[in-house]
């Protein structure tokens, strides 16, 4: 046993295989990086550190428990998080039908700026408005936590260290495979529109799939 934690092995393994599951947050982070760079990439993956330590904090210390005692405020945290995603979706079908419109213009080589802390905002509001984690949070953590060490911070501490370096690992090789996709889709608007397209239906569906998710 490490630091009151009952079998380390199995939380990285099964931390791995978890994080490599695609979702909202890892589609966000490669979008982001193909559209406006690494730069961009890395500020988007901040909000997701971020918002899920924020998460890990909450299951720490038995906050989150609120939404499997609370049906109301799980709806409540459940739907804001599906219109937010579904928003999203929308942003992207509008910017891929923009594209499409101008994909016989002559590309510009420089990627489109904007407001450079949008990325970071955005990924963040996408972890925390999922309730569907931080209830994974709770039974995850809650697995691998001796209760009868006496300092479970400590616990808690090392495994939500061992959660941020696996998704910013997995983060980093996204960033950098998008930033490689970055210089074709700038060179073809249609494939550019195309896969922006495809990510924003996906955010609508992952909108969906949280509107119909349960306590359960």
């Amino acid at each position: 046993m490490t630091l009151g934690i009952t079998d380390l092995a199995t939380f990285i393994l099964g931390t791995i295989f978890i994080v490599l599951l695609p979702g909202p947050n890892s589609l966000y982070v490669l979008a982001v990086a193909a559209q406006r760079g690494i730069g961009a990439g890395y500020r988007g993956a901040c909000g997701i550190f971020v918002g899920d330590f924020i998460l890990m904090v909450l299951s720490a210390t038995g906050a989150a428990s609120l939404l499997r005692t609370t049906p109301w405020l799980f709806m409540l945290v459940k739907s804001a998080g599906a219109i937010y995603l579904a928003w999203i979706g929308v942003g992207l079908l509008r910017a891929a039908w923009k594209t499409w419109r101008r994909r016989h213009e002559v590309a510009s080589e420089t990627p489109p700026q904007g407001d450079q802390r949008r990325p970071f905002r955005t990924a963040l509001m996408i972890s925390l408005m999922n309730p569907k984690a931080i209830l994974f949070f709770i039974s995850f953590f809650i697995q691998f936590v001796d209760p009868a060490y006496p300092h479970p911070e400590l616990s808690f501490a090392l495994l939500g260290l061992i959660v941020q370096i696996c998704s910013a690992a997995y983060l980093s090789l996204l960033i950098f495979a998008g930033a490689r996709l970055a210089a074709g889709f700038r060179r073809h608007r249609r494939s550019s529109a195309l896969a922006t397209g495809g990510v924003g239906c996906l955010f609508l569906g992952f909108g969906g799939k949280l509107a119909g998710a349960s306590l359960g």
